[in-house]
């Protein structure tokens, strides 16, 4: 009387990479992800490691995961990768509090993204 096997999210020849909580906004996080939407993952790994944003470095971590677990638990082949779906989310905000003069105080909103990105083996033609 076991509980059934949930059902896989992505295909059999895909694999998946979810970065929960990446410091920054989803709209700054976005346009990272744009860089490597539809490029082979080795390409995507070398646009992420010399862009100039912030952001790209947790990208980077997120596609890497991706590629691995492609590898690791899926066996698909490395070199014959492309990053599928790279799609962003909001996620948690952190509310902290600025004092002001005049004793008041303004809010600070820290966001906090979501990264999604599935890797796909993009078949021989």
């Amino acid at each position: 009387m076991s509980k059934a096997k949930a059902p896989r999210r992505v295909g059999d020849n895909e694999a998946l990479a979810v970065g929960t909580t990446i410091r920054g906004s989803a709209q700054k996080l976005n346009l990272v992800a744009a860089l490597i939407r539809g490029k082979k993952a080795e390409d995507a790994l070398n646009i992420l490691a010399f862009s100039k944003r912030a952001m790209a470095r947790d990208a980077s971590k997120v596609l890497a995961s991706a590629i691995a677990n492609a590898e690791n638990n899926h066996n698909l082949d490395v070199d014959a990768l492309i990053v599928a779906e790279a799609s962003v989310g909001k996620s948690v905000t952190m509310k902290r509090f600025h004092t002001r003069g005049r004793g008041k105080s303004t809010r600070i909103l820290k966001p906090f993204s979501r990264l999604r990105i599935v890797v796909r083996e993009a078949e021989e033609a």
